[in-house]
């Protein structure tokens, strides 16, 4: 997941933007642990309370669900994705009929969503690599333990 601090986009926005992202294209899995408040804020070098404020949100919203003492996990993946498509479908209704209304072209908005169903293979493309990148690296970090020595 990657911030940018100089976006109009609230930070807890792209948080919850990446978060939402990654479990709907089940990058994190169900019942799968988050990091805590505490380590994304170091991680990010941004208040925990912005981390806070976005793992709220997303479990208000479905994604997410807290067990006390225990952690903020994954809820159930596909009711998240079944409320996210319902969403987005009445979000894009909304969107086509203006464009309509501004006599944009058929053809223009075909062309529209076959870019952006590209630029999503790609980006899925670049998530997979970087989440093997990742978990080579846990490999990596846990062979080099020095608390041996």
């Amino acid at each position: 997941m990657q911030l940018n601090y100089r976006d109009s986009k609230p930070i807890y926005e792209q948080i919850k933007e990446g978060i939402r992202r990654m479990i709907v294209m089940n990058v994190i899995k169900q019942d799968e642990k988050l990091p805590s408040v505490r380590v994304l804020a170091c991680k990010y070098a941004i208040n925990p309370n912005t981390i806070a404020k976005a793992y709220r949100e997303l479990e208000e919203e479905g994604y997410l669900y807290t067990k006390s003492g225990k952690g903020t996990f994954v809820a159930d993946a596909k009711t998240a994705r079944q409320s996210l498509t319902r969403n987005l479908k009445i979000l894009f209704d909304q969107v086509v009929t203006e464009l309509f209304v501004l006599e944009t072209p058929v053809e223009e908005l075909k062309t529209r969503m076959d870019d952006a169903k590209e630029q999503l293979s790609m980006e899925d493309d670049l998530v997979r690599f970087v989440t093997q990148d990742m978990q080579t690296e846990d490999v990596v970090t846990e062979g080099n333990d020095d608390t041996d020595k």
